[in-house]
């Protein structure tokens, strides 16, 4: 089998990078943080309080796009966290890309702002909650996806999403 990634995708507090960590060292695969492959300008918007609009994003998704073809072409498996909040962009992300699955973490907006309130040292403020939720497209219908719920424990979240992973697979092979 060709390598493959999973992007690990939602909104801002709904655990993606714990959740894609955990995933990975689950099911033995590489794991990409994409808040790491964001260019300097995008931090330092997110820092001001700005949110990202397309044209800052592109570059981005350009290189999570880049690291899925990566981890294809060397025949690796791995986990890559990014928001992918609208199809569009989950559109760039498949685009030369064969083997990419998304897992989409789902969460109340309720329980995303009290997540909020407990974090500390991450970039994202609260005020932009509203503005993630605002620019989900969510995708449900879409080929290649699997749905996960966030209102339990992380280890029942990780359980439950490498199942559903290691079903998609055996349906493939």
């Amino acid at each position: 089998m060709a390598g493959s990634s999973v992007i690990v995708m939602g909104v801002c507090a709904c655990g993606k990078s714990t959740i894609g960590e955990q995933l990975a060292q689950k099911l033995g695969r590489k794991f990409i943080d994409g808040d790491d492959l964001h260019p300097r300008a995008n931090i330092q918007k997110m820092a001001s309080g700005q949110p990202l609009n397309d044209d800052d994003r592109k570059p981005w998704l350009e290189r999570i796009r880049d690291a899925s073809y990566s981890l294809e072409s060397k025949n690796e498996h791995g986990i890559i966290v990014c928001s992918a909040l609208k199809k569009k962009y989950r559109d760039q992300i498949r685009e030369g890309n064969e083997n990419v699955t998304f897992l989409f973490l789902d969460g109340s907006k309720d329980l995303i702002m009290e997540r909020m309130r407990q974090r500390q040292g991450h970039f994202m403020k609260e005020n932009m909650v509203n503005s993630q939720f605002e620019t989900l497209e969510r995708p449900d219908a879409e080929p290649q996806t699997i749905v996960v719920g966030i209102d339990c424990s992380i280890e029942e979240i990780v359980d439950n999403a490498a199942k559903q992973l290691v079903a998609q697979q055996e349906a493939v092979l």
